[in-house]
């Protein structure tokens, strides 16, 4: 690894850290610390990688830069930690609102040079460019969670039926393809004190609304500072909250397919609510 490292970032390391998981914080020869992340699966370090610099070259949120990567291996650098502020909330919404207005080429659009089969946390998640949001939405984020639910035996044959009556019902959508962060829950939200900075994006082009549902799903500290803020830069379609749940269905559907029963119940009262 330490061999790995000299290649990727140019820099001998002269100590390693442990952190959570398989991460590793790396001090550098030129004094920089970065963390060192482990791909889970092919392509999965690409994906990341062109994920943060699409993210970065929009220049409306702050992300870690990328040091270097291979197959194998991811190197950012490293968030220093911090408590969370009303403030920084603002800005964070601020930012959120300009990096979807970056926009994408198409919904479901991989980042310039990232691979098309994804992954969103452990999870694969494609990325096939579609013109319409509602039919893409339908088949691209939500039945093939579905498919493999009903295959692991989380989900039934009725339970399918609701996610396909639910994805006949998806209304069709005016807003253009917006930048997404895509695994925008409050884990991968770091605050180091002065700003909010994202990490661990499953980035792709998509619609705005569902970076905001996903923050809702999991909570993110001063939320309303976050959407209040967002809504001054780029005012959200009336409506938008009756649209949580729509927008919930493909977190809740991954996290089913990840964690099984904890999560399915959540997805099926999302997709009896919406």
């Amino acid at each position: 690894m330490t061999e790995s490292m000299a290649r990727l970032t140019g820099h001998a390391v002269t100590e390693w850290r442990p952190m959570a998981g398989d991460l590793r914080e790396a001090v550098l020869d030129d004094g920089r610390v970065v963390v060192v992340k482990r791909g889970h699966g092919p392509g999965a370090t690409a994906a990341e990688a062109a994920g943060l610099r699409w993210l970065a070259a929009a220049e409306a949120v702050p992300v870690p830069s990328v040091a270097g990567h291979d197959e194998d291996w991811l190197v950012v650098d490293r968030v220093l930690s911090g408590r969370s502020s009303a403030a920084a909330a603002e800005r964070l919404g601020r930012g959120l609102a300009r990096l979807h207005a970056a926009g994408a080429p198409a919904f479901g659009a991989a980042p310039p040079g990232g691979p098309a089969d994804a992954w969103i946390g452990l999870a694969p998640m494609g990325c096939v460019p579609a013109e319409d949001w509602a039919s893409w939405y339908a088949s691209d984020r939500v039945l093939p969670y579905v498919r493999r639910a009903v295959d692991a035996g989380t989900f039934d044959a009725a339970d399918a039926a609701l996610f396909e009556r639910a994805c006949d019902r998806i209304p069709a959508s005016a807003e253009p393809p917006a930048r997404l962060h895509g695994d925008l829950w409050t884990g991968n939200v770091l605050w180091d004190g002065r700003e909010a900075w994202l990490i661990d994006p499953a980035a792709h082009g998509g619609h705005r609304e569902t970076d905001l549902a996903m923050l809702h799903l999991f909570g993110c500290p001063h939320l309303d500072r976050v959407l209040g803020a967002y809504e001054e830069v780029a005012p959200l379609a009336e409506g938008w909250a009756g649209r949580i749940g729509l927008h919930q269905l493909f977190p809740l559907l991954v996290h089913t397919v990840l964690f099984g029963r904890s999560y399915a119940g959540q997805a099926v009262a999302a997709a009896h609510s919406f």
